[in-house]
């Protein structure tokens, strides 16, 4: 029964990568290799490179997670210093509103001789007039209490929203500064990967591809045969089917790191627009997609499911069936379909359960 499946999926993956016009040897049974030539005068082997390349692109992807992360801590603290800041000046308002009608009753007692109207009144001799003026007495005294109370509660309230916006000042500050080192790590991850590429003649990045699919295509094998994967046809649910829906729409298009489209993304940027196309806002890095949503079974996933990759959570494409994924794999490469056991898996996750 694992051969069938493993058969089927092998073939249906090939058929979906025709679409895409790429090299059909990505995902059929590879040519055997060339043998590699024996590393002369202490030169790399281009498996060597390969794993070099592949090592720098890891990092770079764990450090964009890291970037992605802080961008979204830092967009929200700016979103509560804007509405704390809102709150200080209404505040200040308040505080003069209140400030400008405790003076007025003030000096309206001045201009009595320190005696406000209810007191006045109690002095009379006439009796109703005693009463009058006891009534208003008190309602005099309730609220100046009212307003004097309402000041202090004001001033409390002001002095709150101000430690709290200097609090998440701090915080966005803290994030602005991880921000610029995750970036930083990031474009020396990507340029060192990069150089190592450019020193290779045109040949040896045509083989260097060939090894990584290669390289793909064996785990994808193994993968398959271990059962690992009980139902590779499994039905979506409906928000699943616009999540892939809308992920497949984007084949063809560049990896950039931070990016969330609509021209380019990175692999949670992929999944994370995704499942908003769907109407299921999920969390935007990988590794919080995971620390945040359900996880289930591999055997029990279904199309739209977001499978994590590696065991720091740094990448993660979407199930689409039939044992494969859509993705955006890394700098230099493009959207695409590959299949969901060509990497390390960590678990699986559903943004709709």
């Amino acid at each position: 029964m694992n051969r069938r499946n493993s058969a089927a999926a092998a073939i249906t993956l090939v058929c979906a990568l025709a679409v895409l016009a790429a090299p059909v040897q990505a995902f059929a049974a590879p040519a055997p290799p060339a043998p590699e030539q024996p590393a002369k005068s202490g030169k790399k082997s281009l498996e060597e490179v390969r794993e070099e390349i592949d090592a720098l692109y890891r990092k770079a992807g764990a450090a964009t997670d890291a970037y992605n992360l802080a961008e979204e801590r830092s967009k929200k603290q700016s979103g509560e210093i804007v509405k704390l800041a809102q709150a200080i000046v209404e505040g200040q308002a308040k505080i003069a509103d209140l400030k400008s009608r405790a003076g007025a009753q003030a000096r309206e007692q001045y201009r009595n001789a320190g005696l406000p109207p209810g007191a006045q009144l109690m002095l009379s001799g006439d009796p109703q007039l005693f009463l009058d003026g006891v009534s208003r007495a008190h309602q005099g005294q309730q609220a100046a209490k009212g307003v004097l109370g309402e000041l202090n509660r004001t001033q409390e309230d002001l002095e709150t929203y101000t430690q709290d916006a200097s609090t998440n000042w701090t915080k966005l500050e803290a994030s602005r500064v991880k921000q610029a080192k995750a970036k930083k790590k990031i474009n020396a991850q990507i340029a060192a990967a990069k150089k190592l590429e450019s020193r290779l003649e045109k040949k040896e990045r045509a083989r260097l591809l060939e090894l990584e699919q290669q390289a793909e295509y064996k785990s994808q094998t193994a993968w398959l045969s271990s059962g690992a994967l009980k139902e590779i046809n499994r039905g979506a649910s409906a928000s699943g089917k616009k999540a892939v829906a809308f992920a497949t729409s984007q084949i063809g298009k560049p990896y950039k790191w931070g990016a969330v489209g609509p021209s380019s993304f990175d692999c949670s940027g992929l999944t994370s627009k995704a499942w908003a196309a769907a109407g299921q806002p999920i969390p935007r890095t990988s590794q919080e997609q995971w620390r945040q949503l359900p996880h289930i079974a591999v055997k029990d996933m279904r199309p739209g499911d977001l499978i994590i990759y590696f065991g720091d959570a740094t990448h993660v494409g979407m199930y689409i069936g039939d044992g494969a994924i859509v993705h955006a794999p890394r700098p230099g490469r493009n959207v695409t379909l590959a299949g969901a056991g060509s990497m390390e898996i960590l678990g699986v996750v559903r943004p709709d359960k």
